[in-house]
């Protein structure tokens, strides 16, 4: 690919950078729905979403791509910010949902709020997993996330 068909479909890279985190959301929603159609067992679902981040080290010990544009979150041109923060949504809206069948006692609120904590969680676990490059590392917080009662 020669840099001036890149300019031509993408003449700034906010609007590269807003494709790809807009692209990597999509595939994220697809992948996420298949959970749901594949299984009834909201373990079996969050299982899958952790391994989804697990395989991302496991290639190449690679990083979310909006976990990664997140971190530099003040930097990113408003279009890029915009990608980033639905990514961000598509996963806690889904977090919530499965919260609302393994944990319905809770109060929606609070199923977004644990939702948030869980994205972030295992967001956090893949960077410190990334950064020791030991992917034990973050099979050992998954595991202590799920005795915690962190993750349903």
């Amino acid at each position: 690919i020669k840099s001036a068909s890149i300019h031509y479909h993408f003449p700034t890279k906010g609007d590269l950078g807003a494709a790809l985190a807009k692209r990597y959301t999509e595939d994220g929603r697809v992948y996420l729905a298949s959970l749901v159609e594949g299984s009834n067992e909201p373990g079996v679902w969050i299982k899958g979403y952790t391994d989804i981040f697990r395989m991302a080290l496991v290639d190449d010990n690679r990083m979310c791509l909006c976990g990664i544009m997140a971190a530099e979150y003040d930097d990113l041109p408003d279009e890029v910010r915009v990608e980033v923060d639905g990514f961000t949504d598509v996963n806690v809206r889904w977090l919530s949902d499965v919260l609302a069948v393994s944990r319905p006692e809770l109060e929606k609120d609070e199923q977004l709020n644990q939702a948030l904590a869980i994205y972030a969680a295992v967001e956090g676990a893949q960077l410190i997993s990334r950064g020791r490059g030991d992917i034990a590392v973050y099979d050992n917080t998954i595991e202590t996330y799920r005795r915690a009662g962190l993750l349903p």
